[in-house]
């Protein structure tokens, strides 16, 4: 069971509870103090009965509220937290934290790394080394870290997208346990089972026998997961899968193209209790053959994500039947056991004309993928050469064999035939019908079962010839061949040696049949081959990936360790095939995180015998705070109740009322600041309050580490997208150079000091209130003491400011009335040998969000024009450029969700715009911090090397 979200630091100190029942036996023996009446004889008559009886004992009342007091401050002494970080054993010298890292985590992936975060601090705090394990990838030995390293391993950590095997990774902790005697094991589950959960669960249980085991699991949202899509003839179906059978819930599955841009949308809806249900997409046939995608909105994990490529496709396939029995008794005809067969999974259009060539004639015309022909002999004419240009450009044939096709001679056949049909009884008979023997491994019947229940007492033999056995995909007992195939170009032609009815074979009553016809299908339209390899062409027959799913869904280029798939693939994703999209564009193949057959099954822990602990999805609270102020409050209470009791107040009111009165309005003032420091304590500094410190210890956090800096606009998602950018361009800085940069300061330009900042970006923001006079004057003297300003319309239309330029957006109107009043000076594109150019990346551009916009710069001194180039020397100045003006919303391309998503698109979106633009403010940053060095005469020749590379 899972224990309350409340925990204490401290919780020895809860033993002071047993002291509660000696305090309750103290404060019923000893009672308040009795009024002291006094007894001169000339008052006998007055005071000799008081008017209040003294009590012999204290009142339960007073009782229960000082003990609720002595409750209240030993709950504080024991550190009292709510939604407590995941406890751990205080005997163990180190801690194995195994982390599942598979795709039924990345939907919660931030929760779970805060919760791996809380438990490395409390082992540094204990003093305790930690192994991360992660599961999906513990194929080697895990070595034993301090938790500062081990903290920066777990952020370098990312979810796979695919199932992970748990197994494999059981010999690695065999040997990190039997290293390590005393270690405690803490696993982070994401609570999916694929089939071999219970295999782990029994193999941790014997590694980690007579150790503190812990399984963090629950308190999150549970993972759905997306498979089994079928484009049925109603519409496009998929499952919605999930691993626990919870209460009731609805979502959102949308469906994508190829570029993302959606076709459709379906409402799935789990009952309570359930665990799958499909979801339909109705959309027409040629709409729904477009879906490339399909995932669950507001759902970031590959496995809510499910591909399609062209097997998914609803092919339309046209039947021409060459027997004239067919009008006649319609239910044995061919056309109507292939109809039956093919309707699952296509559309099947029947030739309305007697004649097969004109039947094939309107079929091309209507662009089919597949045509059938059922006992059809020869297609005379020109019907015959359009039907094999047809197959030449991709089509593809599927012929059946009967009387007509054996007494042909045809030659759009994958081999050729013998005259003449093989019958039970004939020339070259049988002495019984015959049955499936096997299916060629190269063939797309490879894996199928072969049935027994099929039997042929006839078909139309094949010559033999050199490459027989290659045409062949399935073959009888005796080792003729029933359905033989070729390659023409791109297209193919299948021939089954029997009739598509129940004359020649009892094939079309089986299942097999509708199966082998399904492989057929699915191979329309493609461009892979299917003929048998010839020696050493196996190898080639690979499709190497193109795109691939990273852990959130996101696609992505292939990484090195991404291998090949083999055509026709249809497994689940893999390490070394993670799901993506593999082959050319014409030709893609999916491969999914999930099989159609898999099922999500919630693990069972029960054999481990383990704590069961739940995700923390918010951070600790201390509650002692809390907890003291309603002990003070008590204890005022209780002061106020003893001072009564023993008639005090009615004595001040006798005796000295002033006194009365300034005691009363002491208690007063104090009740007062009681409730303001209460709520105080409640309220608390607001999340995003601007900087409250005082002057010296801003001064000290901005000098501590360099900091980029933007100014606060008022507008909420503005600086949200500034304060990301900058954070998402320091962590670019900390990968690429040598600059580890602090998290970005948002300023208020009109109160904090800008001098500890090397560059400070401006979002400018139309219709935004103009700064004051003393902001202007402090962004002035800031710039001419050697800091740099980064304005940025983000509007992709750039002028200068000043004579010359233009107004021509909102933003540039806005950026003209703040530069009016500053001393600005002349300012000028940046040239291709300007600095800027060079600090440490090579550049042509700085592109942002957009790129369509220039970046201006102050003007350098101008010199003789060289004529030679490549003697130009680099341009030098005494300074660096204190003002930069851009329109192309660099912030926005630099702004990174937490997870390292991009948090905006690029316009107009090219490959590498975003990778340039951080580029670019990876050269402005550097450009302000270390000025021009760059342009020293030492630098032009390796300069102009790279610059002729």
């Amino acid at each position: 069971m899972m224990g309350l979200p409340l925990g204490f630091a401290s919780p020895l100190v809860l033993l002071g509870l047993l002291s509660l029942p000696v305090l309750w036996w103290l404060l019923r023996l000893i009672p308040p103090r009795p009024r002291r009446v006094e007894f001169p004889p000339t008052r006998l008559l007055f005071d000799i009965k008081p008017k209040e009886d003294t009590p012999a004992r204290t009142p339960w009342w007073l009782t229960l509220l000082r003990l609720t007091l002595a409750t209240l401050v030993i709950l504080a002494a024991a550190g009292p937290l709510w939604n407590p970080p995941v406890a751990t054993t205080t005997g163990a010298s180190s801690i194995a934290l195994l982390i599942d890292d598979g795709f039924g985590a990345a939907a919660s992936w931030d929760a779970r790394i805060r919760t791996a975060d809380d438990i490395i601090a409390r082992a540094e705090a204990d003093n305790r080394s930690v192994a991360i394990v992660p599961l999906g990838e513990a194929t080697r030995d895990i070595p034993l870290q301090p938790p500062a390293a081990a903290r920066v391993r777990l952020q370098q950590l990312k979810p796979k997208p695919h199932a992970i095997e748990r197994v494999d990774a059981l010999p690695t902790i065999s040997r990190l346990l039997a290293a390590t005697p005393d270690m405690e094991v803490i696993w982070l589950s994401d609570g999916v089972d694929l089939g071999r959960g219970s295999e782990f669960v029994a193999g941790l249980t014997r590694t980690a026998s007579g150790r503190s085991v812990a399984v963090v699991t629950g308190g999150l949202p549970t993972a759905h997961a997306l498979a089994a899509a079928d484009n049925a003839a109603g519409g496009l179906t998929v499952k919605v899968l999930r691993a626990t059978a919870g209460g009731a819930e609805e979502g959102l599955i949308r469906a994508l193209d190829l570029k993302g841009l959606p076709l459709g949308e379906a409402v799935f809806s789990l009952k309570d209790g359930e665990r799958e249900t499909d979801a339909e997409i109705k959309l027409p046939v040629e709409i729904r053959n477009d879906i490339a995608r399909l995932e669950i909105s507001a759902e970031r994990s590959a496995g809510a994500v499910q591909l399609l490529d062209k097997r998914w496709r609803r092919r339309t396939i046209g039947v021409v039947s060459g027997s004239t029995a067919d009008t006649a008794q319609p239910l044995l005809a061919s056309t109507y056991y292939l109809s039956r067969a093919l309707n699952p999974f296509a559309d099947v259009r029947l030739s309305d004309v007697a004649a097969p060539a004109e039947a094939v004639r309107r079929f091309i015309e209507q662009n089919v993928p597949m045509i059938m022909l059922a006992d059809v002999g020869n297609v005379a004419g020109e019907a015959n050469d359009r039907l094999a240009a047809w197959v030449e450009d991709g089509g593809m044939l599927v012929r059946f064999a009967g009387p007509r096709l054996a007494a042909s001679d045809d030659n759009l056949v994958p081999v050729k035939l013998r005259r003449g049909g093989r019958t039970l009884g004939g020339s070259l008979s049988w002495e019984k019908p015959q049955q499936l023997a096997a299916f060629s491994r190269e063939g797309p019947f490879g894996t199928m079962a072969v049935p027994t229940d099929v039997t042929v007492t006839r078909q139309v033999l094949a010559e033999p010839e050199a490459g027989l056995v290659d045409r062949t995909w399935a073959t009888l007992a005796d080792g003729t061949p029933l359905v033989t195939a070729i390659k023409r170009g791109k297209g193919m032609i299948v021939l089954f040696h029997v009739t598509a009815d129940t004359r020649w074979s009892d094939l079309p009553l089986s299942g097999s049949f509708v199966e082998m016809l399904r492989r057929i299908v699915g191979m329309a339209g493609t461009t892979t081959s299917n003929d048998a390899p010839k020696k050493g062409q196996a190898e080639r027959e690979v499709l190497p990936p193109t795109r691939i799913l990273d852990g959130f869904g996101a696609f992505g280029p292939p990484t090195a360790t991404t291998r090949p798939v083999p055509v026709g693939y249809v497994a689940r994703a893999s390490t070394d095939n993670p799901p993506g999209f593999y082959g050319p564009p014409e030709g893609l193949l999916a491969v999914n995180t999930l099989a159609p057959a898999d099922r999500l099954v919630a693990l069972d822990y029960a054999p481990l015998n383990a704590r069961l602990e739940a995700y923390r999805v918010s951070e600790p609270q201390d509650l002692r705070g809390p907890v003291l102020l309603a002990a003070l409050a008590l204890l005022i209470i209780d002061a106020l109740v003893v001072f009564f009791l023993a008639g005090g107040v009615g004595q001040i009111l006798r005796r000295r009322p002033r006194r009365a009165a300034t005691a009363l309005l002491a208690i007063g003032v104090l009740t007062t600041a009681m409730l303001g420091a209460t709520g105080a304590l409640a309220q608390g500094n607001p999340p995003n309050a601007p900087n409250t410190a005082s002057s010296l210890d801003f001064a000290l956090r901005s000098t501590i580490e360099t900091r980029l800096a933007y100014v606060v606009t008022g507008d909420a998602e503005v600086d949200s997208i500034s304060k990301s950018g900058l954070q998402g361009l320091s962590q670019f800085l900390a990968q690429r150079t040598a600059l580890e940069a602090g998290d970005p300061v948002g300023l208020d330009i009109a109160r904090d000091e800008l001098a500890f900042f090397p560059m400070v970006y401006w979002p400018v923001v139309p219709g935004a209130a103009s700064p004051s006079p003393a902001a202007l004057a402090r962004i002035d003297a800031y710039m001419k003491n050697g800091g740099t300003v980064l304005f940025d319309t983000r509007d992709a239309i750039m002028a200068p400011p000043g004579p010359g330029g233009s107004n021509r957006s909102p933003g540039m109107i806005a950026l003209r009335s703040i530069l009016s009043s500053l001393d600005i000076p002349e300012l000028e594109p940046v040239s291709r040998d300007h600095v800027l150019t060079k600090t440490f990346f090579l550049l042509r551009d700085f592109p942002g969000r957009f790129n369509s916009g220039q970046l201006w710069v102050e003007a350098l001194p101008t010199g003789n024009e060289i004529v030679d180039e490549s003697k130009r020397p680099a341009r030098a100045g005494d300074g660096v450029s204190s003002i930069l003006i851009t329109s192309n919303d660099m912030a926005g391309a630099w702004a990174t969700r937490s997870d390292g998503q991009a948090m905006l698109p690029m316009v107009p979106g090219e490959p590498r715009q975003r990778e340039f633009a951080f580029r670019a403010g990876v050269n402005i940053v550097m450009y302000t911090l270390t000025g021009n060095y760059k342009a020293d005469q030492v630098h032009v020749p390796a300069l102009l090397e790279r610059l002729g590379q």
